[in-house]
This record gives C-alpha cells, sequence and structure tokens, in this order.
C-alpha cells in the first residue's frame, strides 16, 4: 500500500471510529479503552514499534499520514500519552525479552495503563536527588516512599519507578528502575487537584510494597541511564504530542483564533503569522528528529529543546489568545479559561524551562556546566530534599 492509499483508508477509518466529543467525563476511561482497541486492531496503535513486540513496524511516513488525518478529531488517548510516549519505548529499549513480551501489546492495546514514578517533594528538577527506597529481599524488592506530580497514576495498572538501592554511592550511581504494579497492596494513589479545577496528578504513597527482581528494568544501580532514555523519550513525546491526540475545539488555535479576532487588523495579523512560524517550526524540528531516530541517530538532548520549545509555544499561544480576547477570558466559563489555567504546567512538566535551558546549553551548545559540588558524594552524606 503506497502512501496515498494508507492516508485514504485512515481517513475512512476515522470516519467511521473516531468517537463523538460528548460523552460523560466518568465514561471516559472506558472509552478510551475501548478506542484504544479498536485502534490496534485496525493497525493504528504502534504504527512504528517493532513488529516483533506488537507494534505495525512501518515507517515515520505512515505515522505522519495518520496524524495529519487525526489532527481533525479529538481522540481520547491523553491517558495512554504517558505508555505511549514514555514508558513504552523505554521497555521496547531497554527492557528483558520478558518484559517486552508481557507489557507491550497490552499497552498498545489500551488494556493497560501506564504512569511514570520519577519526582518526589524533594527531587523534583533534581531527580537523581529521590529518596525513595528499594531493598532486596531473597528475589524480591521492598519499596517504601513518596512519588508526586505523576500525570494519569489514579487510573494506572503499571509505573515505571526510579528508586534508591544504595546510599554508599554518588545520588546518580545508586538508583535502579522497576515496573511496579500500581494496584499492589501498599501502593496508595491520592488525586491532586491543580487551578483548572481537575485532577490530573497524583501524589503516591509506597507502604513496603514487594516487586519481583524480574520486573527490574536494566541492571541494578545502573537506573540512572535507564532514567535517561526514558526522560529523552519524554521530551521528545512532549513536544510532539504522542498520545495527546488533534484537538479541533482548541480555542488556542490559528484557526479558532481567525474565527473571533478583527483579521483586518495589520497588528492581528502579525500576531497571528508568528503564531504560525512558532508552530510550523515545532513541527518541522520534531518530524527531523523523529527521521533521525528512525534512521538510528538518537536526537539526545536536542529533545530537551524540542520540549522547551513546545513550552513556550504554549505560553505564547495562551498569552495571545488572551490579548486579543480582552480580559473576560480570565472569567471561570470562558473557553479560554482552561487554557490559561494549564498552559504554565507545561513548562514545569517534564523538566522546568530552565532545566532544559542548562541541558541545551551543556550539551547542545557545549557551554560551561554549572559548577556541581556532589557528583563524587555518596548519598548518605548528602543534605537533599527532606533527608538531613
Amino acid at each position: 500500500m503506497n502512501l496515498a492509499e494508507y492516508r485514504r483508508a485512515a481517513r475512512a477509518w476515522l470516519q467511521e471510529n473516531a468517537p463523538a466529543d460528548d460523552y460523560p467525563e466518568a465514561d471516559a476511561v472506558t472509552r478510551a479503552r475501548e478506542f484504544m482497541a479498536k485502534l490496534y486492531d485496525a493497525g493504528y496503535s504502534g504504527i512504528t514499534w517493532p513488529e516483533r513486540w506488537g507494534g505495525q513496524g512501518l515507517t515515520q511516513a505512515e505515522e505522519r499520514e495518520f496524524a495529519a488525518e487525526a489532527r481533525g478529531y479529538t481522540l481520547p488517548t491523553y491517558v495512554f500519552s504517558i505508555g505511549l510516549g514514555m514508558t513504552g519505548p523505554t521497555l521496547v529499549d531497554r527492557g528483558t525479552d520478558e518484559q517486552r513480551e508481557r507489557f507491550v501489546r497490552p499497552l498498545l492495546r489500551g488494556e493497560e495503563i501506564w504512569c511514570q514514578l520519577f519526582s518526589e517533594p524533594g527531587a523534583g528538577s533534581d531527580v537523581a536527588s529521590l529518596q525513595t527506597k528499594a531493598v532486596l529481599d531473597g528475589d524480591h524488592w521492598i519499596v517504601n516512599g513518596q512519588k508526586v506530580w505523576t500525570s494519569v497514576a489514579h487510573h494506572a495498572d503499571w509505573g515505571l519507578l526510579l528508586a534508591r538501592t544504595d546510599v554508599e554511592v554518588p545520588k546518580h550511581k545508586g538508583l535502579t528502575m522497576f515496573v511496579v504494579d500500581m494496584h499492589h497492596p501498599g501502593v496508595t494513589v491520592k488525586p491532586l487537584r491543580d487551578m483548572s479545577g481537575r485532577a490530573n496528578f497524583n501524589e503516591i504513597f509506597f507502604d513496603n510494597v514487594t516487586i519481583p527482581d524480574e520486573h527490574r528494568v536494566g541492571e541494578v544501580n545502573d537506573g540512572w541511564s535507564v532514567a535517561v532514555t526514558t526522560l529523552l523519550h519524554e521530551r521528545l513525546s512532549i513536544s510532539a504530542g504522542v498520545g495527546m491526540s488533534g484537538r479541533r475545539d482548541d480555542p488556542t488555535s490559528i484557526d479558532a483564533l481567525r474565527r473571533v479576532v478583527d483579521t483586518e487588523d495589520p497588528l492581528v495579523r502579525d500576531e497571528l503569522v508568528e503564531l504560525h512560524i512558532r508552530s510550523r517550526a515545532l513541527a518541522l524540528f520534531n518530524q527531523r528528529l523523529a527521521q533521525e531516530t528512525k534512521a538510528g541517530i538518537f536526537p539526545g538532548a536536542r529533545g530537551s529543546a524540542a520540549k522547551l520549545l513546545l513550552a513556550e509555544l504554549t505560553m505564547f499561544k495562551a498569552d495571545l489568545a488572551t490579548r486579543l480576547a480582552g480580559p473576560e477570558s480570565a472569567l471561570a466559563d470562558h473557553l479560554l479559561a482552561r487554557e490559561i489555567s494549564l498552559a504554565p504546567g507545561m513548562a514545569l512538566g517534564g523538566g522546568t524551562n530552565e532545566i532544559m535551558r542548562n541541558i541545551v546549553g551543556d550539551r547542545v551548545l557545549n557551554l560551561p556546566p554549572e559548577p556541581r559540588v556532589d557528583k563524587t558524594v555518596p548519598f548518605k552524606d548528602l543534605k537533599v530534599g527532606t533527608q538531613g
């Protein structure tokens, strides 16, 4: 099937199967699972993922064609965004064959929802300072600690957990990655309501939770290198909108703004042109990174640049829409109110803009790094977060 035929088939499938927007929010996860199963069975989930592990084994070209057709729909895939964009790719890259066989296909088919368990109250942007501990007991690990700001954890079946397994070595060298059952006794999930009024984030407590060693991802105390893989995928997926789907009702989009502003005003036209340029530049940059990844050239720290560009674009869109719509856009029942309240979160989730700039400056532009005094100090001797 050539690309034109592939796109026509995708268009026909979406017209027939894309769900309506007006179903009750209480049914959202059930509807999302049902849709993902249909998406997978039709061959449109995991389009570029390895066929051996349940993907379609196709190219970025097919994925772009499907994405182009999907932009006209609000697909209910957000609850799977962590699995599709972060934890799933990490398992494909760093997991064992048994882990890939067990987890990847159910993830792609929407049978299981995933979350990512990195940030803690005392370890946000400095993830390596985390204090959640995992202690080996025979062929199981016993986990105690707390995570926070975890997206979709209140729906999740599984989580990718980064925990400390050695306090005698520097903080980056004493971490190990695990797959944890979010329904296991001792796992407590508490949703956190943000200023949009929704509970998109959670705090999670682990109280003597057991994890079999076969659910360890990578080697003991090599969790930081696995986490780096996850973070690279995270920043690429956030910037590319993996699992987020298109939104035909986005009130900050160019099409939406053109319908409500005076496009005869040259200053307004200049603003809309700027929005188009920024949006197009990010789309092309993401396309380039995706093509390089498929060719075996991993983007590395440039993924942080893509994530930074998206965060800045999101804030620009919210600010522009607010300025054009006027002060009433901040009222709770205004169409733009939710977009305004959600926009700052993009500059925090997945690493703050300041951290992204540090990474780009250090690892892309080869600027001198910031001074670090803790790289060779055993973790037990550090005064970090709530420790000490």
